[in-house]
């Protein structure tokens, strides 16, 4: 019961770990990843440590991210050193120079694996459950013609990342979607697989 409760603690501090990605802290953002750990969110797609560098990019330039990040529900395997955490999270964006922001509703979807006594995530996903433009200086024109090409869930998000020069290249698995179904099911097996 105390190695699992240590277990739940790791990997709490490993979701509340994002926050390296908001303060620029590389290293540690680098850090919450197996070598060859990966993840596919809205912008990105491939190994984490291209996504590190990608998420530099991003910091370099008008968008800015924040991310408040819940606790997570974790499920492990038998043998206790793989585990399926699913993870409410916000997202909220802004562009300073379009005086454009969105808040998004996601869940982070993330398969972690516990090697030589560490927990790192070896898999992240997400599911966009809602989400909403905000303005930080009043209202600014929305390109329906762009936004109406995404999911209704991440669309906001979309549309600001794609205005700020990190477009989507696929759709993503939003709340009750085939998609996160499938998702959830590739995990499964991945968790019960020795």
């Amino acid at each position: 019961m105390q190695n699992q409760l240590e277990d739940r603690q790791q990997l709490n501090d490993l979701m509340n770990g994002w926050m390296h990605r908001d303060l620029g802290n590389w290293d540690g953002l680098r850090n919450l990843f197996h070598p060859d750990g990966t993840i596919e969110i809205t912008w990105f797609e491939g190994l984490a440590s291209d996504f590190v560098d990608g998420s530099m990019r991003m910091g370099a330039s008008d968008l800015r991210t924040k991310h408040l990040i819940g606790s997570p529900a974790v499920t492990f395997n038998a043998s206790g050193n793989k585990a399926i955490l699913e993870t409410n999270a916000m997202i909220i964006g802004e562009n300073v120079k379009l005086n454009l922001g969105c808040e998004c509703h996601n869940r982070f979807y993330d398969l972690a694996e516990k090697r030589d006594g560490v927990w790192k995530l070896f898999h992240r996903q997400s599911v966009y459950d809602m989400g909403t433009f905000t303005f930080p200086l009043g209202p600014v024109e929305i390109d329906q013609s762009i936004v109406t090409k995404y999911p209704r869930e991440y669309a906001a998000l979309a549309y600001l990342l794609a205005q700020s020069g990190f477009p989507l290249s696929r759709i993503f698995a939003t709340r009750g979607s085939e998609l996160e179904q499938k998702m959830k099911t590739s995990a499964q097996i991945w968790l019960n697989a020795e």
